[in-house]
């Protein structure tokens, strides 16, 4: 089983780190791949793209195909954009679980999708706030979970690793840097111990799954920066489209309020634990980001599919 890790030439904060990770030893050229070069490093493949890495569907599968090595999951190494310009360091799963057949994704995806999200995202958005502290990118840098967003379709355990917000962060040197010790040391690269390796860590405890809240899900990162916290998806207001049914709402029921919530929870909930097999999960409801009505249906339709609610004193 090897790790894939993909980087890509046509964005400074996904090639820096790349550059840097290689930079460090034990990489010998690997197979390439429909003319995509690879660089080896024990069970670890780093792919350098040309394009787009939410154009780039089913890596892990052709991977696969042409190399005759299973993939166990997938780190993709990316810029972060946003309307504040801050300084940022991320970390996401990826999927579009709340559109509808008939909408467009803009970035990637598929209508109803959602990857399995890689069991890393925990224990490396911790060994993250670490680094970025030793190397003095704090509090310049806000390292920060992102909700569940946009592609390419993967069906292995995925997550996106992002330096934001700008050109001028996307190209210092000191994030890239950063970013590849997270890698080297996160994957045992250096000869430690993995970390976030959910099939071998006995510390395996409560799984996340976040709903509602804003795309950087503040109340779920209070509850993922603690330690034996592990992360599934997370869902902000935005990923769960909701149909006001109008009239009192003191009594609506989950199967009165339409919109794709519904399929986006499910969804979500699914793949989660695909990715975490014998894991107790519990979801955790940002409260104050709900109207009542949508609380109680977002409750009611979790009760009936049995997925358990936690407050933040319910996990470790």
């Amino acid at each position: 089983m090897v790790t894939l890790l993909v980087a890509t030439t046509a964005d400074p904060a996904s090639i820096g780190p790349a550059s840097s990770l290689l930079a460090m030893p034990g990489w010998h050229p690997g197979p390439t791949i429909q003319d995509i070069p690879s660089f080896a490093n024990r069970d670890v493949r780093l792919l350098k793209l040309e394009t787009r890495l939410v154009k780039e569907d089913h890596l892990d599968k052709r991977w696969e195909e042409v190399a005759e090595e299973p993939v166990d999951e997938v780190i993709f190494l990316s810029k972060h954009v946003a309307a504040s310009t801050r300084p940022a360091l991320t970390i996401h799963p990826i999927g579009t679980p709340h559109l509808r057949e008939d909408e467009i994704p803009l970035a990637g995806g598929r209508p109803g999708w959602a990857a399995p999200p890689n069991p890393r995202i925990g224990p490396w958005l911790r060994l993250l706030k670490t680094i970025a502290e030793s190397h003095k990118l704090v509090p310049e840098f806000e390292v920060t979970l992102e909700a569940t967003h946009h592609g390419p379709l993967t069906s292995s355990p995925t997550m996106f690793v992002e330096i934001g917000s700008t050109e001028e962060y996307w190209k210092r040197q000191d994030a890239a840097q950063a970013i590849a010790r997270l890698v080297w040391e996160g994957l045992g690269l250096g000869g430690g111990v993995a970390i976030g390796d959910w099939k071998r860590d006995e510390n395996r405890s409560k799984v996340l799954l976040g709903i509602g809240g804003g795309h950087y899900v503040p109340r779920h990162m209070d509850i993922a920066m603690k330690d034996g916290v592990w992360v599934g998806h997370l869902l902000s207001g935005y990923s769960l489209p909701m149909e006001d049914p109008g009239g009192s709402k003191k009594q609506v029921n989950a199967e009165d309020v339409g919109g794709a919530w519904r399929e986006a929870i499910r969804v979500a909930f699914e793949t989660t634990r695909s990715a975490f097999p014998g894991g107790e999960f519990l979801a955790h409801l940002d409260h104050k980001s709900f109207k009542s009505w949508q609380r109680n249906a977002i409750t009611q339709f979790l009760a009936e599919q049995n997925i358990n609610i936690g407050k933040p004193a319910d996990f470790p």
